[in-house]
């Protein structure tokens, strides 16, 4: 009775003759939510972590609720790797005219999302790791990333041997070319001088073989220390870094136990905690249309983690220590990542 969660499926929902037999405006419920899922959520626990602060916050808000109140309804969809298909999809979500807002997670859905505003004007967008102003259809929370790319980068400098890192990517986006890859260098550079950083890219966020075979180009040039930002084919890299003795960077989860001794940093977007707090504020009727709201390292949204057993066991003390100095010292404002 909390919620009612239900797997949609792209054949129900490519049914336009029952979407043209119904209003949108008499069928949508302010307090229906889809959760769009662009790609699989067991491969992708910041998309797992999405789901599950958005299941949270329906659960809070209709216990704070009393009888005969409309309560929150959560719907997920997993719209799978096949980024090609993504647009089709959340076209079919909008079309249904049943849910009051789409959330989702993605740097390249606000830019899918925008026409579809104006196909469906009654249907509103939450996008959570992405950016867009002025549509008001549409709201935005964008994760500031500088201080978790610069944090990767910095441990992967002082850990590199050969002074030599890398980051593979699935594609490329603003984020990427603007932030992660520019900043996760600088922080490499800023740790060790003189330490560059080879950038690639896998072209989709599924293909395992592909990570393998960029992390063994990699490898072969003398890259030791990795970053992945490819989803699925993470798998891959760290199946060649296991092979080649490459040690990984981590970003938006915990994930020292999927290789370790292999990995020697996870810096984590707090995603269920940003979906869920966003999710209150869009039911009490809070959300900031037309708007991007940047959270970060200081709010409390972004974490080194320095706690994990298997951190402490793979880096050196002296590492962890210049870690805990840097993280201290952005903590407290007596340093400022530079500006590129």
């Amino acid at each position: 009775m909390n919620k009612k969660i239900l797997s949609l499926t792209a054949a129900a929902l490519l049914l336009p003759a029952l979407f043209c037999a119904c209003s949108g405006k008499e069928q949508r419920k302010t307090t229906s939510i889809a959760v769009f899922i662009p790609g699989i959520m067991a491969d992708s626990p910041i998309y797992a972590n999405l789901a599950r602060g958005i299941q949270d916050a329906a659960e809070q808000y209709n216990a704070s609720l009393s009888d005969g109140q409309e309560k929150a309804e959560v719907y997920v969809m997993e719209a799978g790797t096949n980024q090609a298909e993504w647009a089709t999809k959340l076209t079919s979500l909008a079309a249904a005219g049943t849910y009051g807002v789409i959330i989702s997670s993605n740097p390249s859905l606000p830019e899918i999302a925008q026409p579809l505003t104006k196909r469906f004007p009654d249907q509103k967008f939450i996008f959570l790791d992405a950016a867009l102003d002025g549509n008001s259809s549409m709201a935005c929370i964008s994760y500031d990333q500088t201080v978790q790319s610069y944090l990767s980068g910095y441990i992967a400098g002082l850990v590199s041997k050969s002074h030599k890192v890398g980051l593979i990517a699935a594609q490329e986006y603003p984020v990427m070319n603007n932030i992660l890859h520019p900043y996760f260098a600088k922080g490499a550079s800023d740790a060790v001088s003189g330490t560059t950083c080879d950038f690639r890219l896998v072209g989709n966020w599924y293909d395992g073989a592909k990570g393998a075979e960029l992390t063994d180009a990699m490898y072969a040039t003398g890259v030791d220390v990795i970053l992945p930002i490819c989803g699925g084919a993470s798998q891959g890299v760290i199946s060649s870094a296991k092979e080649h003795n490459i040690n990984l960077t981590w970003f938006d989860e915990n994930a020292f136990a999927k290789a370790p001794g292999v990995i020697i940093s996870c810096c984590m977007v707090k995603q269920q905690q940003a979906a869920k707090e966003t999710t209150l504020a869009y039911l009490a009727g809070n959300t900031a249309w037309g708007t991007t709201k940047v959270v970060g390292f200081t709010d409390g949204y972004i974490e080194f983690i320095t706690d994990d057993p298997l951190y402490e066991q793979t880096v050196p003390q002296n590492i962890r220590s210049k870690m805990n100095e840097l993280i201290t010292s952005l903590k407290d404002g007596t340093f400022k990542v530079p500006q590129l």
